[in-house]
């Protein structure tokens, strides 16, 4: 089967909250606007695994028979709030699909990597 999905999202601080009570991983980089603003991000930042987890929501909303078997990721730049992010997730199951999140407004990728699936 050929997938071809892509969604827009424009994150929030609820959602980087949220997502930090749920994982564990309250790091400040992503809730704590005070302390961000002190780093060379200048505000907070996305956790990494909740961009994947909305790429995977997509694809499980789409395709809920699919299991995934392996992922591996990257995050070459950051994510903030605000800032609209285009996601998609491409290539034929079973096998590899790529996963992809750019910036909507300059193009920067904010997640690049690829999940198996089966």
């Amino acid at each position: 089967m050929i997938i071809d999905l892509s969604s827009a999202w424009t994150p929030t601080q609820a959602e980087f909250d949220l997502f930090a009570r749920i994982s564990g991983d309250d790091n400040p980089i992503h809730v704590d606007p005070a302390f961000s603003a002190r780093t060379a991000f200048g505000r907070t930042v996305s956790h990494g695994m909740l961009i994947y987890t909305k790429l995977w929501g997509m694809l499980t909303a789409a395709h809920p028979e699919i299991t995934q078997v392996s992922q591996t990721m990257m995050f070459p730049n950051p994510c903030y709030t605000g800032e609209q992010v285009e996601l998609t997730v491409s290539g034929v199951c079973p096998g590899t699909l790529t996963v992809r999140a750019l910036r909507a407004e300059d193009g920067a990728e904010l997640l690049v990597g690829e999940t198996e699936v089966a």
